[in-house]
């Protein structure tokens, strides 16, 4: 699971807490220095991108406002690229998808993506679904941040079973009862979509001041 400055915290912990039932988990990152989520919570590497293993059962990308800055970071794209040829499946939640995109990963499938973002993956060749979770051959994707549980479970059926995947459903209770009608533009009022979408712009210029400036690759 790919770690970076900014990425968005429930993108990785949705997942994450599905894999991790069954699961040897890999946090990578450049360096093991702690990584600052868009929350402000630290996440400690496991390994970095020379020793994370060269065979993976997944290859996972979650999405967040500093992926922008990874976008054209040669030694980040030349790591999901490498990694990618030997996983078993190459995965995304929310943004995380334009990550793949940009490494050339996604060109000739079908995927998505967080709806502010979904429509910019055919700049990489892909073909943009609106859908919660989109599986095409080894390529897994999921909407944006809380997707990520639906998308986890669906990996974890393919992985381990449709069983083990029901029971962990049932073990994390998730059954969700949004108190509200506004989780997806299809049902949002128009105000709302406005108002997310100014707020979201607005949350990631705040986020792209607190984020480390690159080094140069």
């Amino acid at each position: 699971m790919l770690l970076y400055p900014g990425l968005t915290l429930l993108d990785l912990i949705g997942p994450q807490t599905v894999f991790s039932w069954f699961a040897n988990i890999h946090l990578v990152w450049k360096n093991v220095d702690p990584v600052v989520s868009d929350t402000g919570i630290g996440i400690q590497p496991s390994c970095t991108f020379e020793t994370c293993p060269s065979e993976l059962d997944i290859l996972f990308v979650p999405g967040g406002f500093g992926q922008q800055q990874l976008m054209d970071d040669a030694e980040v794209l030349a790591f999901l690229a490498d990694r990618a040829a030997t996983s078993k499946y190459v995965t995304s939640v929310c943004s995380g998808s334009l990550l793949l995109g940009a490494a050339g990963l996604l060109k000739g499938y079908k995927a998505t993506s967080h709806w502010a973002t979904r429509d910019a993956l055919s700049a990489f060749g892909a073909e943009p679904v609106d859908a919660r979770v989109v599986v095409d051959r080894n390529r897994i994707t999921g909407g944006g941040v809380t997707a990520g549980i639906d998308f986890g479970l669906v990996l974890l059926a393919r992985l381990r079973g449709e069983e083990a995947a029901k029971l962990t459903q049932l073990a994390m209770e998730y059954d969700p009862e949004p108190p509200f009608l506004s989780g997806s533009p299809k049902t949002a009022d128009s105000l709302t979509i406005q108002q997310a979408t100014a707020f979201m712009v607005l949350h990631a210029a705040k986020q792209a001041e607190r984020l480390p400036h690159r080094a140069a690759t």
